[in-house]
């Protein structure tokens, strides 16, 4: 490729697996991560938002999220984040319940809701205490009792994953997201010699070859990039105004201390 090119960046992420073109990659992404939560191989979906490059690159504030639904009426996204902080569970647990909730419509039975199943690829590690690089999280009580089927959330850290030797689907997927900004599409690993990663270096090598997508994924990349380095500021500042408001805590507890002591003395 003349150019490399990260498929974590939205819009080279969204082509490679919400465009029309490439429903294939879509559903192989799918059956490799919920091969065993699904009844039955995934052969179908309708993409709900597919990915259109033109107002895509040209709206900074384009839909980033792969949604889509099977023949059964089950409900997928995917969504890839490039940055952690501190409410992004939350974030995640909200946008899992926003398109469960959506289903149903007025006069519709809550027995026609369908499972929603929610897969994250995350590009900074948000679960620091834990070195599993997969996720899966369900509604159950303390004992393992699941109290729904309906679905699931799924977190994949790439940065914990490490695999030398690529053996599964999924992993294979983990491993293009993480190292294919470095991949070189005249000479591919061995763990990149199959249909649907030829496919998928493809789809870099558009963005990669073509002046005008290149210039546009040049400029998202700058846009992602200002936006973590505002992130990170507030987030410093945030810190920074918690330290000093502890200080300041710490500082009347003294005074009010001091106080109490004089006031035994006296």
């Amino acid at each position: 490729m003349r150019h490399a090119i990260d498929p974590k960046i939205d819009c080279v992420f969204k082509a490679l697996l919400g465009s029309e073109e490439n429903r294939n990659l879509l559903i192989h992404f799918l059956n490799a991560f919920l091969a065993q939560e699904l009844s039955e191989p995934l052969v179908w979906v309708d993409i709900l938002n597919p990915y259109n490059d033109k107002e895509f690159l040209s709206d900074k504030l384009s839909i980033v999220d792969v949604k889509a639904r099977d023949s059964h009426d089950q409900l997928y996204q995917i969504e890839i984040q490039l940055t952690s902080y501190a409410h992004l569970p939350s974030r995640i647990i909200y946008n899992w319940a926003d398109i469960y909730n959506q289903q149903l419509k007025s006069g519709q039975e809550y027995l026609e809701l369908r499972p929603t199943y929610s897969i994250w690829l995350l590009a900074e590690n948000l679960l620091v205490d834990d070195n599993a690089y997969v996720h899966h999280y369900k509604m159950r009580d303390e004992q393992g009792q699941t109290l729904t089927p309906h679905g699931g959330i799924w977190l994949l850290e790439l940065k914990k994953f490490n695999a030398n030797q690529v053996e599964t689907e999924d992993q294979r997927w983990l491993k293009f997201f993480k190292d294919g900004e470095c991949l070189n599409d005249e000479a591919l690993p061995d763990w990149m010699i199959t249909q649907e990663m030829k496919q998928a270096m493809s789809t870099l090598s558009t963005f990669s070859e073509k002046d005008q997508q290149y210039y546009q994924y040049q400029a998202r990349q700058e846009y992602l990039r200002e936006q973590r380095t505002i992130q990170s500021e507030l987030e410093l500042a945030n810190k920074r105004e918690e330290a000093a408001n502890k200080r300041e805590a710490l500082a009347l507890a003294e005074i009010e201390r001091l106080k109490a002591l004089l006031a035994q003395k006296e």
